[in-house]
């Protein structure tokens, strides 16, 4: 019996349209009537997932920024690991001449990019999260939860992402949360990690946890877990690396909340 989920959120516990569905709420209120400990855990900013929480209506600690930021339930926040402000500042520099790339920073409560991107807006429609542009030339390096950066060519990402790991190694932690979407984070940060914190305050351990993802970003979660699930919708390269976890449905049939309804909360009636 599994005490705490924890699930991604964009292509996992969300619809194609990034909001909550009615059934999905439905199932989650339950399990929080049953005494099971809900996480989101997601590459998105604490503020952003904080309105998401508040529609669900559940209290629920939040993993942000892929592990960057550990709130809980309260909206305390009780964990935090930054990039190295140098580090920043160097990705930005390699990054800025490049015009097809959108550099991206999440900044204690503010969102942050080079380039306005109108496109965005659909994924935080409900929330309300309104991104702001900064300069590339005198760019904020402190405090930053993540650098990420997007364009829709996956191969063309790939390179900075071979870039990052040579120049930086083990300074950083990178990962893919979207094939378009290349996240940077500070060294060790992972959302598995913020898992086993998160565990451990509802003194729980990493077998107590029954995780989903669909991204390259939720790989060290659905590793850490004791039951770790992958979407039927997940990119390719997260299939292959986690080909010893079994596959669900897609959220756009709500697939996270029909599983839980099938295997935790019809075990419990």
């Amino acid at each position: 019996m599994y005490k705490l989920v924890a699930s991604d959120l964009d292509g996992t516990l969300l619809t194609p349209e990034h909001s909550i569905a009615p059934y999905t709420k439905q199932v989650l209120e339950q399990l929080h009537q049953q005494g099971i400990h809900f996480v989101f855990a997601t590459g998105r900013h604490h503020v952003d997932v904080a309105s998401i929480r508040e529609t669900v209506g559940i209290p629920a600690y939040m993993i942000t920024s892929n592990g960057a930021r550990v709130h809980d339930s309260d909206d305390n926040l009780v964990f935090q690991h930054n990039v190295d402000p140098e580090i920043v500042a160097n990705l930005i520099n390699e990054v800025k001449h490049d015009p097809t790339v959108t550099i991206h920073l999440y900044r204690d409560n503010d969102w942050l990019l080079s380039k306005m991107d109108e496109e965005l807006a659909r994924y935080h429609k409900d929330s309300g999260f309104n991104a702001k542009e900064f300069d590339v030339e005198n760019p904020p390096v402190d405090n930053i939860a993540k650098i990420f950066f997007i364009r829709h060519d996956h191969d063309h990402l790939l390179k900075y992402e071979h870039q990052f790991l040579s120049q930086y190694g083990e300074k950083v932690s990178v990962a893919f949360s979207t094939p378009f979407c290349l996240e940077v984070m500070g060294n060790g940060v992972s959302k598995g990690a913020a898992l086993e914190e998160v565990a451990r305050r509802h003194q729980l351990n990493l077998a107590d946890c029954i995780a989903f993802g669909d991204g390259m970003n939720d790989v060290e979660m659905l590793r850490a877990a004791g039951q770790g699930l992958v979407m039927a919708t997940a990119q390719a390269r997260v299939k292959a690396t986690l080909s010893d976890k079994a596959i669900i449905g897609s959220h756009a049939d709500e697939a996270v909340a029909r599983y839980l309804k099938a295997h935790l909360l019809d075990n419990l009636s």
